[in-house]
């Protein structure tokens, strides 16, 4: 982490009025915790308010990029799924989606959603250079999955397997807006054998920290972070079958082996699981 913008600053006492309204603020504040250059003072201004109400908050970040990252590679190495759907893929960075499963195989398809107009730019510059018919992006809303299924068909075949990736999206989601309901439509709309990787961040652990965290983002944000507990998350997994070591936090998942016994806390879940 480059720290860029914080030093020799010290935290304010009294929450700023510093709003940003974009839809891409969300995205940059990620960007920041992650040590990427793509974000303004007001982005870091809200990711430094955070931290200091959840300084464990930058680990959880980079640990919900290790299990994308890791949840790809078993998907792509080890069940042999060659088609990723990608939904809220934010500003790219290293070991992006489609990077880690061309790795394993160049004919892999990956696309992305994003309604975000910053990711989108990141987006298209990035693509360019990938092998033509293997990747793609989507300017669509996640909660419109007729958009998403439709756009995502015109290179995945629905027919065969697709992994639907949802890493730190459906936090964006409210109750009122019923996520369940969009993963499930959107986990109808693929064959057995597919399967949906899932990050969260959570309302039940560090629960003190993490919500202050949250609700400092939120008063600066137009997208506000609801934060969901272990049972709420483990209802998106719904009629799936979750791969060992199940719904669990997220820096202690490892593919197919038991979650090793940590001391430390981390505020987030992570699982992944089949359709049958």
């Amino acid at each position: 982490m480059t720290g860029e913008g914080s030093a020799g600053r010290s935290e304010p006492t009294e929450l700023p009025v510093l709003i940003d309204t974009s839809k891409a603020h969300q995205a940059r504040i990620y960007d920041y915790w992650l040590g990427g250059k793509d974000n303004f003072a007001v982005d870091r201004e809200a990711a430094e308010q955070a931290l200091a109400a959840y300084p464990g908050l930058r680990r959880g970040v980079r640990a919900q990029r290790a299990f994308l990252g890791n949840a790809v590679r078993y998907l792509a190495g080890t069940v042999g799924v060659r088609q990723f759907l990608d939904i809220g893929t934010g500003i790219p960075t290293a070991n992006n989606t489609h990077e880690v499963a061309q790795a394993v195989d160049s004919e892999a398809r990956v696309v992305y959603v994003d309604n975000d107009p910053m990711v989108l730019a990141h987006a298209r510059a990035l693509l360019t250079g990938t092998r033509p018919g293997t990747t793609n992006y989507l300017d669509t809303d996640l909660r419109d999955t007729e958009a998403v299924l439709t756009g995502a068909a015109a290179l995945l075949d629905f027919r065969e397997p697709v992994a639907v990736l949802m890493i730190g999206v459906l936090q964006l989601i409210p109750d009122t807006d019923n996520p369940r309901a969009i993963v499930a439509r959107l986990m109808e709309a693929v064959p057995s054998g597919s399967w949906l990787a899932l990050f969260h961040p959570a309302s039940d652990i560090l629960a003190d920290e993490i919500g202050e965290a949250a609700r400092r983002v939120n008063v600066r944000s137009a997208n506000t972070v609801t934060l969901r507990s272990h049972s709420e998350v483990e209802q998106f997994f719904d009629g799936l079958e979750l791969l060992d070591p199940g719904l669990v936090q997220v820096h202690r998942w490892r593919p197919e082996s038991a979650a090793p016994d940590m001391d430390d806390e981390v505020a987030g879940y992570a699982g992944l699981a089949r359709k049958p």
